[in-house]
């Protein structure tokens, strides 16, 4: 019984040790995404979300509301600097219901872009398609 308990803690730590390092991988990862939208770069924005899928088998939609550029998500961070590329890529990579569900300041992408006078971007024009 006690050598069954000193394993189980031993997994436990071991466990606990791994759970850490893959949090910090995924955050070495995704370290460079907002520089990567602002400079509305298609290529490597694919690049490096194949990588984290394949690294850490997460899509976008499961790491998008967990980071903030500047205090903006990356959709509205590419709607900001006019990363078309990037910003189309993104919107056909979410699900529409994620599309339209509110962020974390509680209003939705086409609220926003409604609000910021945004609505003629060809950014805004391919969510509205979308959603």
């Amino acid at each position: 019984m006690l050598k069954i308990m000193k394993v189980s803690m031993l997994m436990s730590v071991v466990s606990l040790a791994f759970s850490h390092a893959v949090y910090a991988d995924i955050n070495a990862d995704l370290q460079n995404i907002c520089t990567i939208v602002k400079a509305d770069d298609k290529d490597e924005l694919r690049k490096k979300m194949k990588k984290v899928e394949s690294d850490h088998k997460l899509k976008l939609q499961d790491y998008y509301s967990g980071i903030s550029c500047s205090g903006e998500s990356l959709i509205r961070t590419a709607l900001l600097n006019n990363a078309v590329e990037s910003g189309t890529l993104m919107i056909k990579k979410m699900p529409k219901n994620q599309l339209s569900s509110p962020e974390s300041d509680g209003k939705t992408l086409s609220d926003w872009v409604a609000e910021k006078g945004l609505t003629g971007s060809p950014i805004a024009l391919e969510l509205n398609a979308r959603i």
